[in-house]
């Protein structure tokens, strides 16, 4: 072994090689003559490199001969690469290798993440393996389930199947490999990271390792965030479930926050005890304010909304605590954002809540809501429609806009939390206690500033294992692990590396404020499949072929080929001109129970796993013409336009009851859901408490993340 911090390619190999690194014969000789002895043992062609424990990238350096047919060719080479050797290349030799033919090079490896630890990777390889960046990650160690999975991830499916004359890869083994770096990062604390690249595929389609690096350095222990003990419940409902809420700092000046956040509170309809502390005792919106806390009842409230300068918290803190509050939601400002002097008083205040028994939120939130208590402590609006979906998040710009997208499609919020500094209770925190509370079907998040990333990471997959989690994350840069010496740590940026955690872990991650929020809703009101195979129903056809390209797309979800007993069942319901096919086009000859019948037939067939269902209000949208067109209601038009705003409510209705019936996701799509949500059709189908997706490309999106959690949480319980 070198004494240096890299392995030459043969040390790299022989350690290597005992984790499934496929490789092929060749020889580390001494001098030019040695290597045309080894080229005869060997046959021709072959390749030859200098090789050194100080050279790492060879091809960089012309250090590379390849397609060498003959004894004279290889003197030649040998010799031209010893005199190419430089004194800092240390002891040189001459690696001889047969010449390994394909069209196709991958690459391998594993590094060491500074947030997420470590982390097995794979990716289309060769030289342009960092300009193409095709690559996926997943933390080690890893079973052949998630390695497989790795495979399927990869962008460039076409080239691992039979191409140009060449045998499938042999997933298997690329399989194997995976496996074992993620085992080698277990065994082997001081492996920094590998690089295999390439990993060219052989005609056959056996991968063949021809260069691999292997970096040791001295075990860096991972940075973890100290350990806070989560909130208990009754903290939580404290928060969540309060008896009483005071608000400190209640102001008459309606630009004030001690005035929004009270008005808030009694706007929603809160229905426990409202206080509120006010220097002058005023009666601020018809509540009649103390001067101070003392002058409140004892064990009356659970929560206060602190809306006072930072100074006067610990006074205040301390005379809640005397009163039985549990819990208390800080907007003030001036802590750890604001320097070193902020985050020594944010410390402080922390350690006095822990004294006290206090669950601390923020500071320097936005606020709080919980639709089951009909509580609205926050400095904002909006307040959402009740709901099944969790909210928290490290931004309260992100709150509001989760519960704006609530408001504009219908599917509600339990409970919503904008953390903050985040000083005494985290966003896992409260992501830990949705996956446990019944009020709350699926936990949405948006996180940023990540500083224990594998802490984060475990915390979060854990509450994924109980109930679904959709994640935002900010500062999606690259950045994270980079070592010089390898390609695999310069592709290991933060956000692939973040996206392989997620997907081990069974988070589902969002790339949008939108997509987050309708795999949260689709989570909430939909079922989840139990296969891939999806079937669009449409009432156009380029709706239709948009949606079924969108499936196509999804690595993940299938456009289910129709069984012959469905489509003869459907024939007996459509015209002859209807597509025959999956999209099911119905091809305008709808009658009035065409579109409820044929989605029955589709729903119960058993090889079916969801439905898109793309044309939802489209007959409402030549009544809403008609209404505004001047003849209404005469000329028989208000009995048609009835009739087909009827028609939408029904096809809605059936879509929602068809779902709960069979146990299959129904998501139904449509622009109209944003151009005319009080078009019938989404109207309908909002009242039902589902989504009405903008979009057929949007419903499929949500529908693959729904169907990859599926898929994981049935890993899990084998």
């Amino acid at each position: 072994m070198s004494n240096g911090t890299t392995l030459s390619e043969s040390e790299s190999k022989e350690l290597l090689s005992g984790y499934g690194l496929p490789i092929a014969d060749e020889r580390i000789v001494p001098d030019a003559a040695s290597a045309v002895e080894a080229a005869a043992v060997i046959g021709y062609p072959v390749v030859a490199k200098l090789e050194g424990a100080a050279i790492a990238h060879k091809t960089e350096r012309g250090l590379v001969r390849l397609h060498l047919a003959d004894a004279s060719a290889v003197q030649l080479a040998a010799t031209e690469l010893l005199a190419a050797a430089t004194p800092d290349d240390g002891d040189v030799s001459v690696l001889v290798a047969p010449m390994v033919r394909g069209n196709r090079e991958l690459i391998a490896g594993m590094v060491r993440d500074p947030q997420f630890g470590p982390t097995v990777m794979l990716g289309l390889g060769g030289i342009l393996a960092e300009a193409v960046a095709d690559v996926v990650f997943r933390p080690a160690p890893l079973d052949l389930v998630t390695a497989h999975e790795m495979i399927d991830g990869l962008a460039t499916q076409r080239l691992l199947g039979e191409f140009r004359g060449e045998a499938a890869v042999d997933r298997d083994a690329i399989a194997a490999l995976l496996v074992g770096l993620g085992q080698l990062a277990s065994d082997r604390p001081d492996v920094a990271g590998v690089d295999v690249n390439p990993l060219i595929v052989t005609p056959s389609g056996r991968p063949v390792a021809v260069d691999a690096l292997v970096e040791i350095a001295e075990p860096v222990e991972a940075a973890h965030a100290p350990v806070r003990v989560r909130p208990s419940d009754a903290a939580f409902r404290a928060l969540f479930d309060p008896k009483g809420v005071l608000i400190t700092g209640a102001s008459t000046h309606p630009g004030k926050f001690g005035f929004v956040s009270l008005h808030n509170l009694l706007a929603a309809g809160y229905r426990g005890g409202v206080y509120g502390t006010n220097l002058h005792g005023e009666v601020v919106l018809g509540i009649q304010t103390v001067a101070d806390i003392e002058s409140l009842p004892d064990d009356a409230i659970d929560l206060v909304f602190v809306c006072t300068p930072a100074r006067t918290n610990p006074d205040i803190l301390r005379a809640c605590a005397a009163k039985g509050v549990g819990a208390a939601f800080l907007t003030s400002a001036g802590y750890g954002e604001a320097g070193e002097q902020g985050r020594v008083a944010e410390r402080e205040l922390v350690e006095l809540a822990d004294e006290l028994g206090i669950l601390l939120a923020g500071p320097n939130g936005q606020g709080v809501v919980s639709t089951p208590a009909h509580l609205c402590a926050q400095i904002v609006a909006p307040y959402p429609p009740p709901g099944r979906i969790g909210v928290a998040s490290q931004s309260g710009n992100f709150v509001s806009s989760f519960l704006n997208l609530a408001r504009s499609s219908g599917v509600g919020i339990s409970r919503a939390v904008s953390a903050g500094n985040a000083a005494a209770v985290s966003v896992a925190d409260y992501l830990d206690f949705y996956a446990d509370d019944e009020a709350t079907s699926v936990g949405l998040a948006y996180v940023e500033g990540i500083t224990d990333g594998e802490g984060l990471m475990r915390r979060l997959g854990e509450a994924a294992a109980r109930k679904p989690l959709v994640l935002l994350k900010g500062g999606a840069t690259a950045g994270g692990a980079r070592a010089a010496a390898s390609h695999t740590g310069a592709l290991a940026a933060d956000d692939k590396v973040f996206d392989g955690t997620c997907r081990a872990s069974g988070i589902t991650r969002a790339m949008s404020v939108e997509e987050a929020f309708e795999a949260a809703a689709t989570f909430a009101t939909q079922p989840l499949p139990k296969g891939p195979d999806v079937v669009v129903l449409t009432t156009a056809g380029g709706w239709g072929v948009v949606t079924a390209d969108a499936i196509t797309r999804d690595p993940d979800l299938q456009l289910l080929e129709l069984p012959d007993d469905l489509l003869a069942a459907i024939d007996g319901h459509l015209p002859a001109r209807w597509s025959r096919n999956n999209p099911v086009d119905c091809a305008g000859g709808e009658t009035r129970d065409t579109i409820p019948t044929v989605m029955a037939l589709i729903a119960e067939h058993p090889a079916v796993d969801a439905i898109v269902y793309i044309g939802l209000g489209i007959q409402s949208n030549q009544a809403r013409m008609m209404r505004e067109g001047g003849f209404y209601p005469d000329h028989g038009l208000e009995r048609i336009v009835e009739y087909h705003e009827r028609q939408d409510r029904r096809f809605a209705e059936a879509a929602a009851e068809l779902s709960e019936r069979t146990g299959k996701p129904i998501l139904a799509a449509t622009e109209l859901a944003v151009a005319d949500p009080d078009n019938p059709g989404p109207a309908a189908l909002r009242a039902t408490g589902r989504l009405c997706y903008p979009s057929g490309d949007r419903a499929v999106v949500a529908l693959g993340h729904l169907y990859r959690y599926a898929r994981h949480q049935e890993r899990r319980s084998r």
